[in-house]
């Protein structure tokens, strides 16, 4: 277990959204604000730690057969308890999120850690890949909600500062709205995702030249 390149894999190089190009749907979805960005990061991120944790404890007891079923039986009750807490204590996020709480169920980032990742190692390992690789998509969602929410509405912190309105920083007059339309979604993450690409392939670059 190399927690250092746990991180790093999460973070950087095996980043959920920008390298593997997983959980995109929601991610394009629901970066309008900054509130529903952070909500989801952290939603997902318990549920996928939760998750990696009990598939590698039960790794070895689960029939080779059956363990997509049982990957989403583990999921499906997660995220059926976080759907109840977020509705019972923050019901404004689970109103604002709506279906897309539920349906991390089968998000292809928790599926995919569950087969790719906790399937095969110990808990701990398991337990780090899951916080790492939540953090990860984390970040992305809040880089996005910030990007769009900061130049095609002009405010920040939507849903959270100010009385949900968010502290405007730009004149709406001068905010580039197409961000907020679902097209800036795919715009904006085109745009991260060939940064991180390029990023990558500078950085690869450098150390075969070495």
């Amino acid at each position: 277990m190399n927690i250092g390149k746990q991180f790093k894999e999460g973070m950087i190089t095996n980043n959920p959204v920008l390298v593997q190009l997983l959980g995109m749907c929601s991610t394009m979805a629901i970066t309008t604000s900054f509130f529903n960005g952070l909500g989801m990061g952290v939603a997902v991120t318990i549920i996928l730690t939760l998750s990696n944790i009990i598939i590698s404890a039960m790794r070895k007891i689960i029939p080779d057969k059956i363990r997509i079923a049982m990957f989403i039986v583990v999921i499906a009750g997660f995220v059926t308890c976080v759907d109840l807490l977020l509705q019972a204590f923050v019901p404004a996020l689970s109103e604002s999120l709506g279906v897309f709480i539920p349906l991390i169920v089968v998000n292809c980032i928790i599926l995919g850690r569950a087969e790719a990742f906790s399937y095969k190692n110990g808990i701990g390992a398991s337990l780090f890949d899951g916080i790492f690789q939540g953090i990860g998509y984390t970040v992305v969602l809040i880089v996005m909600c910030v990007i769009r929410e900061l130049l095609g509405a002009g405010t920040f912190g939507g849903g959270l500062l100010n009385g949900g309105d968010g502290i405007r920083i730009i004149p709406e007059a001068f905010g580039v709205k197409i961000l907020t339309l679902p097209v800036g979604g795919f715009l904006v993450l085109g745009c991260l995702i060939a940064l991180m690409q390029w990023a990558l392939a500078r950085s690869k670059k450098k150390e075969e030249t070495k």
